[in-house]
């Protein structure tokens, strides 16, 4: 086996990111991050919940002590007390 280069410092070629999958993956982490964020996401969860489906929804945690946690996940029934179509 040969002996590995010895050298003080690695300099960086300033290339990062160039592969085009990782692009298509920061671009699908955006749109995600958009629709987390955005009201329609809100609105399919109630159309879901009317529907009779199994929702869970994220809220800042009630417990303040528990700074790990800081939103929990809880179902939408617990939240939203409304009557459910059947």
């Amino acid at each position: 086996m040969a002996k590995k280069r010895q050298r003080a410092t690695q300099v960086s070629k300033g290339t990062t990111h160039q592969n085009p999958d990782r692009l298509v993956n920061r671009i699908a982490k955006q749109q995600r991050r958009e629709y987390m964020q955005s009201g329609m996401r809100q609105y399919n969860q109630l159309l879901a919940y009317i529907k009779g489906k199994r929702v869970m929804l994220t809220i800042p945690n009630p417990n303040t002590n528990e700074t790990n946690k800081r939103f929990i996940r809880v179902p939408a029934n617990e939240v939203w007390k409304t009557v459910r179509r059947r």
